[in-house]
């Protein structure tokens, strides 16, 4: 005669088990999906550049307020140029505009584009 009771009393273990496993792999891929939603740019400036950057065209290049921090100001510079880096496809018509825009906003210096 097979008992049924015993089996159940040892699969009951091992489905607990997976079911925790799940719901830690489940969380683990929305806290993931999370960050990278709040990484990416929220707004795109739709427009071209001026002949002359300004301090405002800076803080739209780099997604800060014109009166942001420098500590936040490089923050923001890295985070744009590690997205348009020459070296990870990006165009160096843009990482020369992001370094203008950088300089702009530290130092209130314009270097003037080479494009």
């Amino acid at each position: 005669m097979i008992c049924y009771g015993s089996v159940l009393q040892q699969a009951t273990p091992f489905i607990a088990g997976c079911t925790v496993a799940a719901a830690a792999y489940g969380a683990r891929t929305m806290i993931r999906a999370w960050q990278a939603m709040k990484t990416r740019p929220r707004a795109f400036y739709k427009g071209g550049f001026q002949s002359t950057m300004t301090k405002r065209e800076a803080a739209l290049i780099l997604g800060v307020r014109e009166s942001t921090p420098v500590k936040d100001v490089k923050d923001a510079y890295k985070r744009v140029m590690k997205a348009n880096h020459p070296d990870q496809g990006g165009s160096g018509y843009l990482t020369n505009k992001v370094n203008e825009a950088k300089n702009i906003l530290i130092g209130g210096k314009n270097s003037g584009s080479a494009f």
